[in-house]
């Protein structure tokens, strides 16, 4: 396996896409650090170190959830999208047709998926901005001024639009890897976020259970 990856690196179109890769990982890595504005991260990391099944979702972001981040939906909304058109094709009989129609139809369908990705990346920060809101850690509330009342609006349209362009903008880097990278952008982000967040999962689990 390692003689296949030195081999790899020895043809030059290939190791730029490699390399393109692993940069846009790098990228995504350091924008699932970056924090929603508003959140309490002591009582957010509260939160998940005493929740396994938080504790396993976050595993699935590689961290981005714990940090309540603006990659912490990552790009599950856009996978929701896809599979919401795919069932809604034998309804749909449009749909079906664009199926058929090559590589045009393909075009217009990732075009539906990208706008249908954007409902439902909001409806998902809501539900989860709504989730922190209602839970609190020893130090307060681990999401404070999210909501639909008085004075909360504001914060809680911010908070869901920054999710919602975090959402986006991931969408946006595993294009990148389709185009110039070694292709399968989506789901090398995705694994990506899994391989990172493995280790201090790990570790977790060692120190809570020795």
């Amino acid at each position: 396996m390692l003689q296949a990856v030195a081999n790899a690196f020895k043809l030059p179109d290939l190791r730029k896409k490699i390399l393109f890769t692993l940069l846009i990982l790098v990228i995504y890595r350091f924008a699932s650090h970056v924090p929603v504005p508003g959140v309490d991260l002591v009582a957010l990391r509260e939160l998940f170190r005493n929740n396994q099944l938080l504790g396993l979702l976050d595993m699935f972001s590689g961290g981005a959830m714990s940090n309540f981040s603006v990659m912490a939906l990552g790009v599950y909304p856009f996978i929701t999208a896809q599979i919401v058109l795919q069932l809604l094709q034998p309804i749909i009989p449009a749909l079906e047709q664009l199926s058929k129609e090559g590589e045009a139809g393909r075009q217009k369908m990732n075009m539906y998926t990208h706008l249908l990705t954007i409902p439902l990346a909001a409806l998902q920060a809501f539900a989860q901005g709504n989730l922190l809101a209602q839970s609190a850690g020893t130090t307060g509330a681990v999401l404070s001024n999210f909501g639909f009342r008085a004075g909360t609006w504001l914060p809680t349209l911010a908070t869901i639009a920054t999710l919602t362009a975090g959402t986006m903008f991931a969408i946006w880097l595993g294009h990148l890897i389709d185009e110039q990278g070694i292709g399968n952008g989506i789901s090398i982000i995705i694994l990506g976020g899994i391989v990172a967040g493995v280790p201090a999962r790990v570790v977790q689990l060692w120190i809570s259970n020795p």
